[in-house]
């Protein structure tokens, strides 16, 4: 797609949408007159009957030893569309617009992956690196969402991090357009991850006074996972032959599972506590899930409900993760659905850490509580927060 084009049918496609009414909470009733064709089964009655009783068969593994707080979690139907979600997520028409931009954004960043030709470089990132023609686009795409939003006052990209007028007064959006790209050729799942700030800027802010954040999965399905600040949960959607985006996952626990996802092993050359840990996961016979891409290995997280994810830095390893379009922005994710992160050496969480500089850079950690108090252990040999949470408790 041309980015000519693209902007041509820009503010149609990401302009303020028509509020969303719900027309009944009955599931036949709403499949008879939104169900067009087969394709769209999965939106239809009878898929969306199909998806709940599959939940509800797994025994509520998003509730799981959390029954009292299941029965008064106020939460949006599975089955239900992206818009049905937000209407009940939020009561701001802005920020419910915000993410519709985004995930419309997504969509079209989906397709774009699935029929790029990766055979070889087209551009640089204003650092010099090489980029990808679909990080380009992807880049143009969320750009061109958030400017005909109507809603965004400024955006950030990783690949050019400065805050640029968006035009709106609401939100600052800050995102990674393509997480993962240098692995596009090789076909592994990559991401777009986002996190949306009130104001005209996020400096001087920290990942608590995010609005929302969300990433993106482009793999063999294509996921569009929010958290909604203020609302319980982490929320997964699944796109749909037909374009829809469907409520296909709510997340509320991270419990405990021997699965690791170790970045940036080379620290373990000159970081011994590193190494140390390492080994540990490695002698209790942790399962390894690492692919190089920190969407997909963060979404794992939140889909097997256990494990953990390390970037670590050492000497001769510098931090590579920018705070504010990767890690506050999963850590949003993950301490929604229920885990824990800690973040730049200072045995916080990853929303906790102030924002000084767009491209500022950490390491960070998330996980289940035991794993993030024993990463905690091993980096710095203690855990002072966990230990107060145990006291309290």
């Amino acid at each position: 797609m041309a980015t000519s084009s693209f902007t041509c049918a820009a503010k149609a496609r990401f302009g303020p949408a028509v509020s969303v009414r719900r027309t009944t909470k009955h599931i036949g009733g709403r499949a008879a007159a939104r169900c067009p064709s087969i394709a769209s089964s999965f939106a239809c009655g009878a898929g969306r009957e199909q998806l709940r009783a599959a939940v509800r068969g797994k025994g509520s593994a998003t509730t799981r030893g959390r029954s009292s707080v299941a029965a008064t979690t106020p939460k949006a139907e599975i089955g239900d569309s992206l818009e049905e979600f937000l209407m009940e997520a939020t009561s701001d028409p802005k920020l419910r617009q915000m993410m519709m931009s985004m995930a419309e954004a997504c969509r079209t960043i989906a397709f774009k992956v699935r029929t790029a030709s990766c055979s070889g470089m087209a551009c640089l990132n204003s650092f010099g690196d090489e980029q990808l023609a679909v990080d380009v686009l992807a880049d143009n795409l969320l750009f061109e969402a958030l400017r005909y939003s109507g809603v965004c006052a400024t955006g950030a990209s990783e690949e050019n991090p400065i805050e640029k007028d968006m035009g709106g007064d609401e939100f600052s959006v800050c995102f990674d357009p393509l997480d993962g790209s240098s692995i596009v050729d090789t076909n592994f799942s990559v991401g777009t991850i986002f996190g949306v700030w009130r104001g005209k800027t996020i400096i001087g802010q920290t990942g608590r006074d995010m609005a929302a954040s969300g990433i993106a999965v482009y793999g063999p399905r294509t996921n569009y996972v929010i958290a909604i600040n203020g609302y319980p949960g982490t929320h997964e959607f699944l796109l749909q032959d037909d374009g829809k985006w469907i409520h296909s996952k709510d997340t509320y626990e991270i419990g405990e599972g021997k699965m690791f996802s170790p970045g940036n092993l080379r620290a373990t050359f000159d970081n011994p506590n590193y190494e140390r840990l390492v080994n540990f996961w490695i002698g209790e016979k942790y399962t390894l899930r690492y692919t190089g891409g920190m969407v997909p290995d963060v979404f794992q997280i939140l889909v097997k409900e256990k494990g953990v994810f390390s970037n670590v830095t050492s000497p001769s390893t510098k931090a590579k993760l920018r705070l504010a379009f990767e890690v506050a922005p999963l850590a949003l994710l993950v301490e929604s659905a229920g885990g824990y992160s800690s973040a730049d050496g200072q045995q916080k969480s990853g929303l906790d850490i102030p924002i000084e500089a767009i491209d500022q850079r950490t390491q960070v950690c998330y996980g289940s509580k035991g794993e993030v108090t024993r990463f905690e252990e091993y980096m710095y040999g203690s855990a002072p927060r966990f230990e107060e949470m145990e006291v309290a408790a």
